[in-house]
């Protein structure tokens, strides 16, 4: 009984040392040591990838953000704010009363196949609102022009970046909102105009947030 009693006692004795050694091996010296690790050579995509402007953290370069109006009263679906280039539709992500577009809790596609009536509605919508709002004077945007991110949204519906090819074609109509010669603001396009990964995976993009930033700071200095 003696013997009994003294071999449970020194099993637990056992495990509780490997619990306590195990505890704090991986529960605060690797997480130390791969936080630390993290920050010393990643410190940028550790901490999430932010965008500062104006001293504060507006965003990250990795989730997507709306560029909207103010609501009206009695109104239900923001109107875009024009003066801003905009990123692409968010379809995918539903509507309730938690979450809102572009508001990082909720993600998610629409997972309509390309011949669903209500995804190709969505699409003609998209490109008509496109024609209407980036047609200015002297500029006139043509259906053939739309390139495909400009009336989808991407697999999550937080896609940051949208082609080279659909801010080109915002250009003109930002240049107008925000009294700016199209030359710079073509420029503005180019100087944030990220090529392939690598230089051959993926495609070339523009991060919406941080070309309105750009924006931003070029129209104050008008």
């Amino acid at each position: 009984m003696n013997n009994s009693l003294a071999n449970t006692a020194r099993l637990l004795g056992a495990g509780l040392r490997a619990l306590l050694v195990l505890t704090v091996l991986t529960g605060i010296l690797y997480p130390l040591a791969v936080t630390g690790v993290a920050q010393a050579l990643f410190n940028d995509k550790a901490n999430g990838s932010e965008i500062k402007a104006d001293g504060r953290v507006v965003g990250s370069s990795l989730i997507g953000q709306s560029y909207n109006l103010p609501l009206k009263k009695g109104q239900e679906t923001p109107e875009p704010d024009l003066k801003w280039f905009q990123g692409r539709p968010a379809n995918g992500l539903g509507a309730n009363s938690i979450n809102t577009r572009y508001k990082l809790l909720l993600s998610g596609a629409t997972n309509l196949s390309a011949d669903n009536k209500d995804l190709i509605g969505q699409v003609e919508d998209a490109k008509a609102a496109v024609v209407k709002d980036n047609s200015v004077s002297g500029y006139t945007v043509k259906p053939s022009d739309i390139p495909a991110d400009a009336v989808t949204s991407s697999g999550s519906g937080l896609d940051p970046n949208i082609s080279p090819a659909y801010a080109e074609l915002q250009v003109h109509r930002v240049a107008a909102k925000n009294g700016l010669p199209v030359a710079q603001v073509n420029k503005l396009v180019e100087n944030h105009t990220e090529g392939r990964t690598l230089g051959f995976m993926g495609e070339p993009r523009v991060n919406v947030l941080e070309l309105n930033i750009a924006l931003k700071d070029l129209a104050a200095k008008q």
